[in-house]
């Protein structure tokens, strides 16, 4: 799926639009839908030499200095460079409002995650207090696509709350994690309690998702790839006639599109969605061991290209359950955004 965020904020959390990211499922709990790495140093409120001298036409804003600029230099120079989609939705005025407003007390910014795909940079940044948080998604031209600036909340009690089963992920070969983490910069889903833990896992090749122009579901590196249990469970819930999109486009109303979901006890149950149509291998009922094969990834419901879609809930519905932290059989894996990991063997 787009992530879209919404203009209306609280305490200046401003969305300005984040327009050709994927991300996954959408939740009632919002009509518009919407990546970790090791933190390290970025920005502090001394204005860098390129900040400092950037003011005027000639300034190019890129994801090194755009911190420096936003905090110190002319913020009309970051809004020459956004989307006409972005300016649609914030006046120049506005957004120097809500800026200055946002970064009252903040001294210095850590940078979380940095991706690049699909001809994007995107970076997203943290303040001194972990309490604040930027995102920016830069086109190869150094256009501004996309903008996020909002208060960070952490849930720490669930955070460290694992599930009692021990799951295996459930793809073979390699693989990119686009949305995971225990904030919304590194996880879309982490601001609904019904999918605070969910994944979204891609297939990449030189910094791409897909290959050709991307216009097809079999341009995708992910689409048809064999999916496989997670643990041992019994299905209790199965989903295998809804088509698959096409690229971009999306199916909200039927946001799962096809699904398995297992019960494995414990009052755990995995999630997978956006299957292949026709692709599932198990129906409602079945026992089935970790490793058996369960379907085939694809781009059915509210996804905007072929990918995995994988949580594990409190109970088997997505939208009323609660998502619940994952204990991996492999704790070396870091399935937080940005990061590629090796699945099953081949």
């Amino acid at each position: 799926m787009t992530r879209v965020y919404s203009k209306s904020w609280k305490g200046l959390a401003a969305v300005l639009g984040m327009c050709i990211m994927l991300s996954a499922c959408g939740t009632p709990e919002s009509a518009e839908p919407q990546e970790q790495l090791p933190v390290t140093q970025t920005a502090t409120a001394a204005p860098s030499e390129e900040a400092a001298n950037g003011a005027g036409e000639d300034a190019m804003i890129t994801p090194d200095n755009f911190l420096d600029t936003l905090m110190n230099g002319p913020k009309e120079d970051i809004y020459e460079q956004m989307s006409t989609e972005l300016q649609k939705i914030i006046t120049l005025d506005e957004f120097k409002t809500t800026a200055d407003s946002f970064m009252e007390g903040v001294t210095s910014w850590n940078k979380v995650t940095e991706v690049k795909l699909n001809k994007l940079v995107d970076r997203s940044w943290k303040d001194q207090t972990g309490t604040k948080g930027i995102q920016a998604s830069f086109a190869e031209d150094h256009q501004i696509v996309g903008l996020l600036i909002q208060p960070l909340e952490t849930h720490e009690a669930t955070d460290k709350a694992l599930t009692k089963t021990e799951f295996q992920f459930p793809l073979k070969g390699e693989w990119f994690v686009f949305w995971g983490g225990y904030d919304v910069l590194s996880n879309y889903h982490y601001a609904h309690e019904t999918q605070r833990y969910a994944l979204d896992i891609i297939r990449t090749q030189n910094d791409a998702s897909y290959q050709g122009e991307g216009k097809d579901n079999e341009d995708y590196y992910a689409f048809g790839e064999p999916l496989y249990a997670a643990a041992d469970g019994k299905v209790v819930e199965v989903k295998n006639d809804i088509p698959d999109n096409t690229p971009g486009v999306m199916n909200a109303e039927e946001p799962e599109g096809n699904v398995v979901v297992i019960d494995h006890g414990n009052g755990e149950h995995s999630i997978t969605a956006h299957l292949k149509k026709g692709s599932v291998a198990v129906k409602k009922g079945d026992t089935i061991k970790q490793g058996d094969l369960v379907g085939h990834l694809g781009n059915s419901g509210n996804s905007s290209e072929a990918h995995l879609h994988f949580q594990v809930s409190d109970g088997p519905d997505l939208f009323t359950s609660r998502s619940v932290q994952i204990r991996w059989s492999d704790q070396s894996q870091k399935l937080t955004r940005g990061n590629t990991f090796q699945g099953l063997p081949d």
